[in-house]
């Protein structure tokens, strides 16, 4: 499994990267619109949380500048019926963070603006889905911790232990994480 690219930004075409690695190879990467906005101009380098996902008729990958959304994607096709183009619709749509949300909170209505989802897919989508994404730690404690200078690897592992220890509540998940990374200081 291709699980992180890290290389050059060669090319865009719509929704689609060209990442050229070090070793000189190419990888086309589909991504969302919140990650298509933050992508650097070609010529840069980046790194990216990636998904392959194989079907009987093509191979594709699927790129994030987070973990987390990798995770929400990933939980998202675990559906039955959601395929990556429904699954990169909700986070382009929603963004990762309010499509965790609003499965968790059975947020019928927000899911529905979603284009190829109806009425119907949203309910369902809560009932299949919303156990699966109890689990998924807030994208805004670790943005917190890297606002407070420490590395997104070691902010990320601070707040997923957190999270399996747990504490649900940002402000619980924070002070968890900071006496972790505090304790590693030490």
């Amino acid at each position: 499994m291709i699980a992180l690219i890290s290389g050059t930004l060669r090319e865009l075409h719509g929704d689609t990267a060209l990442i050229e690695t070090a070793g000189g190879i190419g990888y086309s990467v589909t991504v969302p619109l919140g990650v298509l906005e933050r992508l650097p101009a070609p010529g840069a380098t980046l790194r990216l949380y990636t998904e392959l996902v194989v079907r009987e008729d093509s191979w594709a990958l699927y790129g994030f500048d987070r973990a987390a959304e990798r995770t929400v994607f990933q939980r998202l096709l675990s559906a039955s019926g959601v395929g990556p183009k429904l699954a990169l619709a909700v986070i382009s749509t929603l963004g990762p963070e309010r499509a965790a949300r609003s499965i968790k909170e059975r947020d019928i209505a927000a899911l529905a603006t979603v284009p190829g989802i109806g009425r119907k897919k949203a309910e369902k989508l809560v009932v299949e889905l919303g156990d699966r994404f109890d689990t998924i730690p807030a994208e805004l404690p670790a943005t917190a911790l890297l606002r407070l200078g420490y590395a997104a690897p070691q902010a990320e592992d601070a707040v997923r232990r957190a999270v399996q220890e747990g504490n649900t509540e940002t402000a619980k998940v924070i002070r968890h994480a900071l006496q972790t990374l505090s304790a590693r200081r030490a």
